[in-house]
């Protein structure tokens, strides 16, 4: 396990993940997760941290209402959210994850959001 760095294209949001170098992510077939081609990295709480941008965020929700997805209010990238499948972690945008320390992104799991 390794800290790594991430955020959102402006800069403004910045958070820590605490997850393998080879990072094993699940892709979503869901309206939003398609449309955004997001690549889920599920961490418990305790394994995320945001840095900076807190007052930057915005929070979309739709259906149940139960996840929470937060975008940077001024570049428009959800870098993470609270997803309704793990409403007790993070789901974290493996895009959104710097790379200096990853050292492979593989699909493990094709999730039926659908």
């Amino acid at each position: 396990m390794i800290t790594h760095l991430g955020g959102c294209h402006c800069g403004k949001v910045r958070f820590e993940v605490d997850a393998p170098a080879e990072l094993e992510v699940q892709l979503c077939n869901c309206s939003i997760c398609s449309m955004t081609a997001y690549l889920h990295l599920i961490v418990p709480k305790a394994r995320f941290r945001l840095l900076e941008g807190h007052d930057e965020l915005t929070t979309y929700t739709f259906n149940t209402g139960v996840a929470q997805h937060h975008f940077c209010a001024t570049c428009g990238v959800k870098s993470f959210y609270v997803p309704r499948s793990h409403p007790d972690g993070f789901s974290v945008n493996a895009r959104c994850v710097d790379t200096e320390r990853v050292s492979e992104i593989r699909v493990v799991r094709h999730f039926d959001g659908a």
